[in-house]
């Protein structure tokens, strides 16, 4: 998490869509999403406000 809002790495829950998913990159305030395991397409949405931190990415030590 970045500021209290989903980061690059968090595994997040899209209520929108129904499923969870690792967030990949994040412009301009939209993130594209990747479903968690098995492949598959990705996905973006337009903000954060449908996504929940399911598990926040481990930070790293300085």
């Amino acid at each position: 998490m970045k500021d209290g809002k989903p980061w690059v790495g968090d595994q997040v829950y899209d209520h929108g869509a129904g499923k969870g998913a690792i967030v990949t990159d994040v412009r301009d305030g939209t993130y594209l999403l990747r479903p968690l395991c098995g492949g598959g397409q990705a996905w973006t949405v337009p903000s954060d406000e449908n996504l929940s931190v399911s598990v926040p990415r481990p930070e790293c030590p300085e």
